[in-house]
Order: C-alpha cells, then structure tokens, then sequence
C-alpha cells in the first residue's frame, strides 16, 4: 500500500471514527434528515468490531441525508434479533442490515419485513438468500479460508496439531470460512497438520478466554490457534501472552489491529488479516439507499456507486444469492502494525 493512498485511507477513517455512536440494546442513532430511516442490527452489544461497523455505516448514511438507526440485543443470538427485528417492522423503517446470528432462524421475521416494504440485506455474517436483497462481504470467503490455512502452515512449519477457535456455531460467515479451511487442509500439501478441534467461544471475550485455555489443556502439543472472529483472536492473544507460550503455541486469525498489536510485538501472534470494519458498515450503508432509490434490486450485475469506496457491481455468492464484496483482506504483521494500531 502506497504512502499517499494509506495516508487518504487513515485520514478517512479517523473522520468516521469521529461521528457519534449509540450501540446498545434497544438504542438508536438519528443523523441527517430525510424521511428515510435505515436500520442496522448487529450481533451482540460490546464488540468493538461491531462499534467499527455501525460508525461507519451512521457516516455513510448521514451524508447521504437520511436517518440511521443502530441496534444490537445484549447476547448474540437469533431470537434476540428477531425481537428487534419485529419492533424495526412496526415503526416501518426503510431497510433493515442484519448481521445474522443465524443463517436460517431470522428467514421468517425477514421476510415478514420484506413482505411490508421494507428493503433487507445482510451484511458481515449473511442469513439465508430467500431473506435477503443481497449480502455485503469482507472479502472472498474461499480465499480468506485459504489464507488462514495457509498461515497456520507458515507458523506451524508445515505439521503438527492446529486448532480454530469461531465465534457461534450458527455464524453463517465463520461456518464457510471453516469449511472453505477444511477443504484446503485436505489437499496433500498440508497432510502434516492436524485439525484437532473446532472450539467456539460466542463472541464473548470472557468465553472465548474459556475455550482457549481449554484447547492448551486438552492439546499439550498444539501448535497453531485459528481465531477468525476478532473477539477470539484478541482472548487467545490474551492467554498465550499470560502463559508466556509466545513461540511455542501461534496464533493467527482476524483481529482488530487496536487490539492486536501488543500480541504481534511480543510474538504471540507473529501476523493476522482483516479488512477495515469502517468501510463494510460504510459500504452497507450505500447499499441500503442503493435499494431504497431502486437503482439496484439485488441481481447480479447491478452496478451503484458507494461514495468515497467508488463503484461496486454485485456477483454471484456461492449460497445461491448474490453478494458486494469489499475486497481481499490485508496483512497485519511487525512491520505494518504501529501504523494502524491507532486507525481501528
């Protein structure tokens, strides 16, 4: 990444970073005017990836003039969002982003929404194609599988017991990205690791912390923590740090660079990936007045303009509907770390 593009990328950031934030259950946010009103749900209260999301997404909607509302139940779980989603229905809001909980449990509040008017899409974590417009994406879900295996390779020098700590067991984007893992680890080339376990830790920092001192209790001679949820890699970072197992158990994942630095400066995890959480929220809030001004329906090919992103074209997703990718993922490592520990 160029000096002058990094430079117009952080100076972008800080200015969403900047906007006000409601993140709370049964909170909302109002910015701009308008009579449209764009609903944001997220997973859980108190995950600073979601805070990063919904800042970016109130921007995106502000300066487009409408109204943004932000909201988010206390525990990450279906029924909670559907009570949300039932209230988001009644006060007859323009669109509704999900964040799902679950692929399949939300498709009949969703589509009681659409069946009202209301213009639904999944963002981040997607919800089954007959529920939704369309989905906006992080990046290709084959290739941050393979990426994540490929870096479990690196670390482990080519064998021994690796591990993946997820967020929920019904989080439709931590399940492709496992299974996309699982068909690259079947490849000859990685026949010398060892996939022992699949630990999920709800995205809750506290459980998440749980289920990783039980991976190094019940696996002495593992080698490798895959953390693809930024709740999960920063608790493993935690207790590998605590346990001054730095250089013998690796970690490597998704991770909030704010929140993983101290982790890649004591080696604990020597280098991880993610996209910025600003500009997904930002994307979907483009996406939303996208569908709402009938410029785009949801098909693939559709083409829309995202403000300061540029324009997208929405592909084909590989459940069967479609998808707006934001674009690959970035390496976060020594080198690059102290120039975006401060961003997000």
């Amino acid at each position: 990444m160029g000096n002058m593009v990094k430079k117009v990328l952080i100076l972008s950031i800080m200015a969403v970073i900047g906007s006000a934030m409601v993140f709370a259950n049964g909170g909302q946010a109002a910015s701009g005017g308008g009579g449209e009103r764009h609903a944001f749900v997220f997973k859980s209260t108190g995950n600073p990836y979601g805070e990063r999301q919904m800042n970016g997404f109130e921007a995106g909607i502000k300066e487009q003039g409408a109204t943004s509302i932000l909201r988010a139940p206390d525990l990450p779980t279906a029924e909670a969002q559907i009570q949300m989603i039932e209230q988001l229905i009644a006060q007859k809001v323009t669109s509704i982003c999900i964040v799902g909980n679950d692929f399949d449990a939300l498709q009949p509040v969703l589509t009681k929404a659409k069946n009202a008017g209301i213009k639904v899409y999944s963002l981040d974590s997607s919800v089954n194609p007959a529920s939704r417009l369309t989905h906006v994406n992080q990046a290709d879900s084959e290739k941050i599988g393979v990426t994540l295996v490929e870096a479990a390779y690196d670390l482990a020098g080519g064998s021994g017991e690796i591990a993946i700590l997820s967020a929920t067991s019904q989080a439709s984007n931590q399940n492709l990205w496992i299974d996309y893992m699982k068909k690259e680890l079947a490849k000859p080339k990685y026949s010398g690791l060892n996939l022992v376990k699949v630990a999920y830790g709800d995205d809750l920092r506290d459980k998440s912390v749980s289920e990783t001192e039980g991976l190094l209790l019940s696996y002495p001679n593992l080698k490798v923590i895959i953390a693809p949820t930024t709740v999960g890699i920063a608790a493993a970072g935690k207790v590998i740090s605590d346990r001054k197992l730095q250089g013998k158990v690796f970690i490597t994942g998704l991770g909030l660079p704010s929140e993983m630095a101290e982790y890649i400066d004591n080696g604990a995890c020597p280098y991880m990936y993610l996209w910025n959480p600003i500009d997904v929220g930002y994307l979907g809030s483009y996406v939303a007045t996208a569908l709402s001004g009938g410029k785009i329906t949801g098909k693939a090919g559709e083409n829309f303009s995202a403000g300061r992103l540029g324009n997208y074209t929405i592909t084909a997703a590989p459940d069967g509907g479609t998808e707006v990718l934001l674009g690959p993922p970035f390496k976060f490592e020594k080198s690059n770390i102290n120039d975006w520990k401060s961003v997000y």
